[in-house]
């Protein structure tokens, strides 16, 4: 469910008209609605019965009022930079309800996460554990420490976004993580407090989540009876949404599934939701600037592949509907960018609408890895983020200018 409907012919993001957004705050922007990522983010926690956190996966969403949002509600976050780090924290999210991420984090970030007190670090690595027992050892503190098993399950996804299979970078091989944890036991400056798994995103089955599980319970035991406890199971993120045709589970199916097949192992779970909490409830406006037949019919819009990258890297399906419903009807064409690449496009060889000049489009399911993967490709400022609240709106980000662009930049003198 999402709040963005047509009232009387035009798109509305709750009870506000895209259009009059648009007419404010210009072309292309993102457009959030609270109530929809916050019931989102409800619907999901609220769907566990088993003690658990749910750590909002900011690299998906990182603007901090969307972060704001999610403290309020009793969420935490999953980081996987010392910058997502800052935003948590400036956010107001509880240090206690973060875990990092990530297999390449520098001895900087690895000091900034213990200096904040952070719930714990997913380690990947046994070179990372060796970093994380110099630093610790440098502050005079523990590290709380679960280490990312990998369980060579087949999430079957995109195969950039897959994880958790034995050719993937992230983790460390399941077979060989017990002897890891002991020599992490023994490590004055490592406290060994969980486990973690994260095995891909966008996945529309649990059968994959429900394997890996299994696998990582049965590890688990054979941690005990080695005499590890563990306190955490962090079963990572990766829950799909519907972009086109897909039918992902819903939370409760999901939670149910899970908690089935985790019995009384007696671990607080952590979870990692982003794109089942924010993908459908943000969207990318943009106007048409042109259209032209070619070989083809292209629709010209003023947002680029650096705005919304996912249909360029992954060829990813996004919704396009009209800001304003006429009645004008679709046509087989390319919905393209102002990037000079062949590869900057919106929509290729799909259904799309009938559009004019000045035209405004909306991109839907843009809320996940939208604007948290936008770049300045070709010097184009990132677009203006805005969040509706029922009958207001609010720029929760705004556009860049050229100055902001250049603003670290210099030329050495002569």
């Amino acid at each position: 469910m999402n709040h963005f409907e047509y009232i009387d012919d035009e798109l509305h993001c709750e009870d506000v008209a895209v259009k009059d957004i648009a007419g404010q705050v210009g072309t292309p922007f993102y457009l959030y609605s609270k109530a929809t990522l916050g019931r989102h983010f409800q619907v999901f926690d609220g769907s566990f019965s088993v003690p658990h956190i749910t750590c909002f996966a900011t690299k998906s969403c990182s603007n901090i009022a969307i972060l704001n949002l999610f403290a309020s509600l009793g969420g935490g976050a999953d980081i996987v930079s010392g910058g997502e780090l800052f935003r948590a924290l400036k956010a107001g999210m509880d240090p206690k309800k973060i875990v990092y991420s990530g297999v390449g984090k520098g001895r900087d970030e690895l000091k900034y996460g213990l200096e904040s007190g952070i719930l714990m670090f997913n380690v990947e690595s046994e070179q990372e554990l060796d970093a994380l027992q110099e630093v610790a050892a440098g502050l005079g503190v523990k590290a709380p420490v679960s280490f990312r098993v990998n369980p060579d399950v087949d999430p079957k996804t995109h195969a950039y976004i897959s994880t958790g299979l034995a050719k993937n970078k992230f983790g460390v091989p399941i077979a060989e993580a017990l002897e890891v944890y002991k020599r992490a036991m023994a490590m004055a400056n490592i406290e060994v407090v969980g486990v973690s798994c994260h095995i891909g995103s966008q996945l529309i089955d649990v059968s994959p989540f429900v394997e890996s599980l299994a696998k990582v319970k049965n590890f688990i035991q054979r941690l005990q009876g080695a005499g590890c406890a563990i306190t955490y199971l962090d079963l990572g993120g990766g829950l799909g949404i519907t972009y086109d045709d897909e039918e992902p589970p819903a939370p409760l199916d999901y939670a149910r599934a899970l908690e089935e097949e985790l019995g009384d192992l007696g671990c607080t779970l952590i979870l990692e939701p982003g794109r089942v909490i924010v993908g459908n409830a943000g969207i990318l406006v943009t106007k048409v600037l042109y259209t032209k037949q070619g070989g083809k019919k292209f629709t010209i819009v003023d947002a680029g592949m650096n705005d919304l990258a996912r249909p360029s890297l992954y060829d990813a399906y996004h919704a396009i509907l009209p800001v304003e419903e006429r009645g004008q009807g679709r046509e087989l064409g390319d919905v393209v960018g102002p990037i000079c690449e062949t590869g900057d496009f919106l929509a290729r060889d799909k259904q799309v609408p009938v559009s004019k000049q000045d035209d405004l489009l909306a991109v839907m399911s843009a809320g996940a890895y939208g604007f948290t993967m936008s770049s300045n490709y070709n010097t184009r400022p990132r677009v203006a983020e805005v969040l509706v609240d029922g009958t207001k709106f609010h720029v929760i980000r705004q556009r860049e200018t050229l100055e902001m662009m250049i603003a670290g930049e210099m030329i050495p003198e002569k």
